[in-house]
């Protein structure tokens, strides 16, 4: 069993032992439900920090912060259900607003060659290391292909390592789109919308944006789709991802960046690698963080936080708290520790 799964089961059904033995047990508190909200409308159930026990004293502190480092939108799930929900600096909750890297984990696919799907000539190095690259190579950043641009035009996508043997946070992950687009035989927004947007009902739209794709939608989305993974890829009974699928993607995918799955971060491991870097940093990513954290970081602090043991999914839309950054920045980690704050 894991240690999510084990720590609902303890908090829910426990039952606190007696010392009289002719004293009855008490009755186990019914464990609540998971909660989705309707496809369409704005109705959204709500929990209050007082029925979870929680800090009101540390609400406006974390509010301040938000506010100074230049956030949008603000949302935290507990068990689905909506327990802030917050919007600064001329934003609501009918705002679009881009996902940037956060919009990479909308994206999956199978693992053969890329060419397979999408011809040869995609990149510009030898034909006999092109077919090494397979999708599991782009979902895990592990091409091999210079990530010292964003461009993916054939010219730009030039030979470091085979695939497999180098880490690099690169977009030439953009390419499973095409893939995606090839084996479904229709564009990748409508495979996209008709397959994850419209059955868990989410706003949104795919721009291109210089040599990015950038997924624009309202928190509330997001935060939708954090609900979907914290449900292992089901929203109620409707299986949009397979859940072996999601398992491999929200567990260490290689053996040289422990901290990432597929296109997922992951808190908790030994080490793990920054974004531009190939250096190997210990320890955990956000140390503040829950440890068993999965996360979908993107460039100027979008974030959807997922937390199983805690049963939350925490979402953070904006501008860049500090300087302009890719992934991850000292906010994540001071950001935690306000969180922490609620419920310590």
């Amino acid at each position: 069993m894991s240690k999510s799964i084990l720590l609902i089961v303890f908090a829910f059904f426990c039952i606190n032992c007696s010392t009289d033995n002719n004293e009855p047990a008490p009755t186990p508190t019914p464990a609540e439900t998971l909660y989705f909200p309707p496809l369409s409308g704005t109705t959204w159930e709500t929990k209050t920090l007082e029925s979870l026990g929680w800090k009101q004293s540390a609400v406006q502190p974390l509010l301040d912060y938000l506010e100074l480092k230049h956030s949008k939108g603000f949302i935290i799930l507990v068990n689905g259900r909506i327990v802030m929900e917050n919007y600064f600096n001329g934003h609501d909750a009918i705002t679009n607003w881009y996902w940037a890297s956060a919009g990479k984990t909308l994206t999956s696919t199978i693992n053969n060659k890329v060419s397979q799907y999408i011809g040869t000539g995609w990149t510009s190095i030898p034909l006999a290391k092109e077919n090494l690259i397979t999708c599991k190579h782009l979902l895990t950043m592990t091409s091999g292909l210079d990530d010292s641009t964003d461009d993916v035009s054939p010219a730009a996508l030039t030979y470091v390592a085979d695939a497999g043997t180098r880490w690099a946070y690169h977009n030439v992950y953009v390419k499973l789109q095409d893939v995606i687009a090839q084996a479904s035989g229709q564009s990748w927004s409508n495979y996209f919308n008709a397959k994850l947007r419209d059955k868990i009902g989410m706003n949104g739209t795919w721009f291109t944006s210089g040599n990015n794709i950038v997924y624009y939608s309202t928190t509330r989305s997001m935060a939708r789709f954090g609900l979907l993974m914290y449900n292992k890829g089901k929203w109620e009974n409707d299986v949009i991802l397979n859940e072996n699928y999601f398992n491999e993607a929200t567990n260490t995918s290689q053996n040289i960046n422990l901290g990432y799955g597929y296109l997922w971060w992951l808190n908790g491991k030994a080490n793990y690698h920054l974004p531009q870097s190939q250096l190997t940093f210990q320890g955990s990513i956000i140390p503040s963080a829950p440890s068993d954290m999965f996360m979908a970081l993107g460039k100027n602090d979008q974030k959807i936080y997922v937390i199983p043991s805690k049963k939350m999914v925490v979402i953070r839309m904006g501008d860049a708290a500090d300087n302009v950054n890719l992934a991850l920045s000292d906010f994540d980690d001071t950001l935690w520790k306000k969180i922490n704050a609620l419920y310590q």
